[in-house]
Order: C-alpha cells, then structure tokens, then sequence
C-alpha cells in the first residue's frame, strides 16, 4: 500500500472521508497530535486500527465527533459535571468518558462499558468528521509504544506503508494528547492530563481528582481505564532518565551523568531548558522553564530525535507538575519507565 500526504483541503477532506465511510484508515491532524482515524462505529476499524498501531486491544479508543450534536446518540447519560465541562471546553483538547450507548462496538471501547468522546478545535479534524459521515475512533497515530506524531511527517515515519492516506495541517499546537476526564462518578477523576489542567477542570466544578496512575504504573492486572496508562509509552529507543529537584543541582548531575556515560561508549543527549547551561554536550531543547507550555509543543519531536540520531541514552530535565507540566511529566515518566531521580 502506498501512504500518500495531502495538506489540508476540501478536496483532500472529502477524499478522506469517503476512506474512512469505506472501512478504511486516515491520518487525522488535530489540536493535540496526529491521530490514526477509522469509523468508530465499526468493529472492523477498530481492529485495523489496533492492527496498525502493533496496539494491545485492552487499551480502549477516543471518539472524535464533529458538533456536539452528535453526541447523544453515542452515550446512554452526560452527567451535569460533564455538560458543565462540555461548555467550558469544548471544542478543544479535552476527552471526557461517559457511559457508552449500545453502537459504539466493544472492540472501541476494549469491553469497557463506557467510552472516551471528544470534540476537537482543530477544523480540519472537526471538517474530516464531517466529510466522512460518522464519529471517528482516532489513538495517536504512532506505532505502539513510540513517541507520540505532532507531524504529519512523524506520522509517515511510522505509518508508510500501513494506511492510505494522511491529511497534513502542520504541526501540532498543544503537543501532548488530550486531557481524560472520568465523569461517570461524583467527582470526574483525570485519568490522563492533558491541556486541559486539573486547576482548569477545578475552576469549572470546584473539585476534580487526579487518579493514582497519572505518575506511576499500573499495578499488576489493574484495567486500562484510558488511553496513555500503559507502563511504558512514548518511548524512544534510548534509555532516558529523569532528573527532578532544584535546577543547579540538577544540571550538575546531569552533566555528570552525561560525562560517564560518553565515556563508557553511550550516545547522549540531554532534553534541557534553554535558560541552563550544559557546556558543549549535545542538548535537544525543551524551551523555557518558565514556560511548560513549550516542552509540551517540544517533548515528542525531541523524543523522536533522539532515535533520528542513534543516541543511547537521554538524561532530562523534570518540569513542574502545575498546569500542563503534570502531562508533560506523565509522558516523560512514562517514556523514562517512571526512572525519576530527585536530586
């Protein structure tokens, strides 16, 4: 199969809708990352798409919808919690589970008997749900386990070959997949942080809880309740360890992590911040410390690069867990296998 990359048309839209109506596979940009898009209501995309990925089928899909109209159909209940959240943050990067209605497939939702549904801000993810007719079922559109694509090229790079069609709007603005929010029980619980902050979600209800899991494994036969729980995920081919406590100490045992491992024979690079000093050791940056924000748009291109450079071994810097530092540090401690190393 040969993958083709269109930017971004009316043409484009509707080439990849009638894909995604014939059972088919699309790379679907949005706000968040690229996303590997097949019909949500079919058993049969749920499976190619699984396939596509080398995905396990426990961990269940997101629902993209294109209009909040679209929604009722798909869910047996919204909750008043999540209709507050509906309005204050949709369409953007923030995916809410609700009791799942009888034609989303199990195969969508892994056997769960609720579903994660979305409405996206990125107009061209919004337009193709619109071309093709049906909700979209779209994980991140990378091969199990790598970092996440926030471009259409990252896409390619795993995908070629595999699917038919990728729509390519640029990169990603926000960098990091959407926020989840549990809104089943009487208090929504984030399963997985996202752009979509627990102060924000705070603001809106008064209360949110953070689940246990966000910075730590899954135990042992524990369900995988959302997408991004697995142990290891987002991971680069490098061992990559995480450096956490005040910022000179940290760039000091970096450096000096950086200087044994070179010298045993390791290629090393460190994912830092641009205000601190590394000397001449190789150095992907992750933006401003002051601004999360940029490690957020930056964390999986430099994921990603360190596997386009053959390093062996990555060395970086924590980001404070407020705001959308508490979803580029679940990434990060996931792709490092939660080795975090205070300091």
């Amino acid at each position: 199969m040969k993958t083709e990359v269109k930017p971004i048309t009316e043409q484009s839209l509707a080439e990849g809708g009638a894909l995604i109506r014939a059972g088919e596979l699309v790379g679907m940009p949005t706000e968040t990352v690229y996303g590997l898009g097949g019909n949500a209501l079919s058993a049969d995309a749920a499976l190619r798409i699984f396939e596509a990925k080398g995905r396990p089928a426990d961990n269940p899909l997101i629902v993209h919808v294109s209009c909040m109209e679209e929604i009722p159909p798909l869910v047996r209940a919204i909750p008043k919690a999540a209709k507050r959240l509906m309005e204050a943050f949709w369409p953007g990067p923030m995916t809410l589970i609700l009791p799942k209605a009888d034609c989303i497939p199990s195969e969508v939702s892994a056997g769960l008997d609720t579903v994660g549904i979305r409405l996206p801000s990125s107009a061209a993810a919004r337009g193709l749900i619109r071309a093709a007719g049906v909700p979209i079922a779209a994980p991140s559109g990378n091969r199990s386990g790598r970092p996440s694509p926030t471009t259409a090229q990252h896409m390619l790079e795993d995908m070629d070959g595999r699917i038919p069609l990728i729509l390519d709007d640029g990169p990603c603005a926000v960098g990091v997949e959407s926020s989840v929010i549990d809104a089943t029980g009487e208090t929504p619980v984030i399963l997985r942080p996202g752009g979509i902050t627990p102060e924000m979600v705070e603001q809106v209800l008064g209360r949110v809880s953070v689940d246990e899991h966000v910075m730590s494994p899954l135990r042992e036969g524990e369900i995988v309740r959302s997408p991004g729980m697995k142990y290891r995920h987002y991971a680069p081919k490098a061992k990559t360890i995480i450096y956490e406590g005040d910022a000179s100490r940290v760039v000091a045992a970096i450096c000096r992590q950086y200087d044994e491992a070179a010298a045993a024979g390791e290629r090393v690079a460190i994912l830092g911040f641009d205000e601190h000093d590394f000397g001449n050791r190789t150095r992907i940056s992750l933006g401003s410390a002051s601004r999360p924000q940029d490690a957020a748009a930056r964390l999986f291109s430099a994921l990603r690069e360190l596997d386009e450079r053959g390093e062996t071994m990555a060395l970086c810097e924590a980001v404070g867990l407020s705001g959308i530092g508490l979803a580029v540090m679940n990434r990060m401690g996931r792709a490092a296998a939660f080795d975090i190393r205070q300091v």
